[in-house]
């Protein structure tokens, strides 16, 4: 098959692969987007078709492979959309951040109740906290690595009993 058969027989079937980005997505743009990002595979690899196979079926792989990718590189940046009037998300204050004054205090309480805990739950919890991965502090403190999961498990649940018998006060 020449290059421009190939790509007759692409631009026929547009309307089908039209109708097959429905099961995909409603949005017409994200349609669009993945139907030309089927087709720009398609020319390029088209050394990859085989003769004589099911060029729909190969276009519908590429477009749901493609799909695919993408919606796995979206949750992998964790990108938000902000659909809302004016850009309401957007545009909204930040109020969990560390800047203000009364948050200043909220660390400092944080931090008062994980330095009152037990030394034995203390050391592994904070190696955890500054990066360290389970096994390097196993390695390090010379226990086993159910050891360390289970010191810093209940190093959290005595600082979370801690807080709220705080703030319940």
């Amino acid at each position: 098959m020449t290059a421009i058969e190939f790509n007759h027989k692409i631009i026929n079937l547009q309307g089908t692969l039209e109708l097959f980005t429905k099961r995909f997505t409603n949005n017409p743009q994200e349609s669009k987007d993945l139907i030309q990002d089927t087709v720009l595979k398609a020319l390029t690899y088209r050394d990859k078709f085989a003769e004589n196979t099911n060029l729909k079926g190969w276009l519908y792989t590429i477009m749901r492979n493609t799909f695919i990718n993408n919606y796995r590189k979206s949750k992998r940046a964790r990108v938000t959309h902000d659909d809302t009037k004016e850009l309401y998300y957007l545009n909204v204050a930040d109020n969990y951040t560390f800047n203000s004054p009364e948050s200043n205090f909220e660390y400092n309480d944080i931090m008062k109740c994980v330095n009152e805990i037990r030394e034995d739950l203390l050391v592994p919890f904070k190696m955890h906290q500054t990066g360290y991965k389970y096994h390097e502090i196993a390695d390090q403190l010379d226990i086993p690595i159910g050891t360390v999961k289970n010191r810093i498990f209940h190093a959290r649940k005595e600082i979370q009993g801690k807080l709220k018998s705080g703030y319940s006060k």
